[in-house]
């Protein structure tokens, strides 16, 4: 499952997710091609975790992104590239699907 790849986002079952990082937005913290772990459900989510979200103006988007405030029901949400902007500053508020829990690949 890679996480800009909005044909999976309507699929999303069970507890753990395997997930690709596609693209700069996460760098320095996570990057191109590295495999995440993402968790649905558990402890709510808080500021600072890496979460998998959706945004509600593109629903077919779903991004790895940080969790910066809880905003209108959902999650402002930011890359910590701050040179890309495709986050809640471009898309607004998100909805979070799960929390990254690790990288496992490289």
């Amino acid at each position: 499952m890679r996480a800009d790849d909005g044909d999976f986002a309507p699929r999303l079952r069970g507890l753990l997710l395997p997930v690709l990082v596609t693209g700069p937005s996460m760098s320095p913290t996570l990057r191109h091609g590295d495999a995440v772990l993402v968790r649905r459900g558990g402890r709510p989510v808080r500021p600072g975790d890496v979460v998998l979200a959706v945004f509600r103006t593109r629903p077919e988007l779903l991004v790895v992104k940080r969790a910066v405030r809880a905003q209108d029901g959902g999650w402002w949400v930011r890359g910590d590239n701050d040179l890309v902007t495709d986050d809640s500053r471009t898309y607004g508020v998100a909805d979070v699907q799960g929390r990254v829990l690790l990288r496992y690949w490289p």
